[in-house]
């Protein structure tokens, strides 16, 4: 968390500090599952619509794994360097 959010524990502190002010310390529990229980929505409805655009596009025949694509250009261009500095690469 600390890394993510380029904060260090003393601030984190000040903030919950700041927080237990504010709201006062029996709302923080609420406040808490009111968050909750939005995450998990905002996750179920993600997960509906990835599932919706998944049946939907096997419905239709559609390749949705473009990494199969991606890899294999990568590969092609891999080759296309290979071939071109093959002669030259010197042994170290």
């Amino acid at each position: 968390m600390n890394f993510i959010l380029f904060i260090s524990g003393p601030e984190i502190m000040v903030i919950m500090l700041i927080i237990v002010m504010v709201f006062g310390a029996d709302k923080i529990p609420e406040i808490a599952r009111g968050l909750g229980k939005g995450m998990r929505q905002v996750k179920d409805a993600t997960n509906d619509i990835k599932k919706e655009i998944k049946e939907s596009s096997e419905k239709q025949g559609i390749d949705l794994d473009v990494t199969k694509d991606i890899k294999k250009e990568i590969s092609e261009v891999k080759d296309n360097i290979d071939d071109f500095t093959g002669p030259i690469k010197r042994n170290m």
